[in-house]
């Protein structure tokens, strides 16, 4: 049986500042740092002793917490940057406003994965989901059995489409709101070899240091 643990990087600075995420390499709040804290050993509880491997996207907030479950469970993190979040170009780093000024609505029908936001260099989500689906593939080679991947909100709901055989165009529409902080489980049962989702955006054991 394989079981992904999938993270979304917990609470960095530009939450607090109100800017735009994306590319732009913000780092955990002092909070972020308590909540991956509290990941790294509910994760350590599910993995016990198994062996287990750690990817992270390689922007500062998802791999200091991935270095943070890395240390609780004694191994190593590989980062890769496709697990990054969804670039929004030149508004990346620049406040929310400044974006929902100049951003272009996304189409209720037509080629949602192709619409453009507006700023210049943003991806569109066809880009994003191109990159993804492969990594997770790269992932799923590898020989071990217990795995847990440090991404970024969006890009964790594209990475559990991929999981459950979503087909790319899908996406478009399809959706997984997921929480700073959350872990999502990923389960193939061997039985009848289906990919599943046993818990999705578990959020509880963050507590009291939850925040906003």
């Amino acid at each position: 049986m394989r079981r992904i643990h999938l993270v979304t990087h917990p609470e960095a600075q530009h939450h607090l500042d109100g800017l735009v995420g994306g590319w732009f390499d913000s780092e955990l709040t002092e909070r972020g740092r308590l909540q991956a804290g509290r990941i790294a050993e509910v994760l350590a509880g599910r993995v016990g002793g198994r062996v287990v491997e750690v990817w992270a996207s390689d922007l500062r907030r998802a791999a200091e917490a991935a270095e943070v479950i890395g240390r609780r469970l004694g191994v190593g993190v590989t980062t890769d940057a496709r697990l990054r979040e969804r670039s929004n170009g030149e508004a990346d780093g620049k406040p929310q406003a400044w974006l929902e000024e100049r951003r272009v609505p996304l189409p209720e029908f037509g080629d949602r994965l192709g619409h453009h936001d507006g700023p210049t260099g943003a991806e569109t989500r066809r880009e994003l989901v191109q990159r993804l689906y492969p990594v997770l593939e790269e992932i799923l080679r590898q020989p071990v059995q217990e795995q847990v991947v440090v991404s970024h909100g969006s890009a964790s709901s594209y990475l559990i489409a991929a999981w459950i055989g979503m087909p790319m165009e899908a996406t478009g529409r399809g959706f997984f709101p997921l929480k700073a902080g959350s872990i999502t489980t990923l389960v193939r049962n061997d039985s009848h070899f289906s990919h599943q989702v046993v818990a999705l955006n578990e959020t509880a054991h963050l507590g009291e240091v939850a925040g906003g």
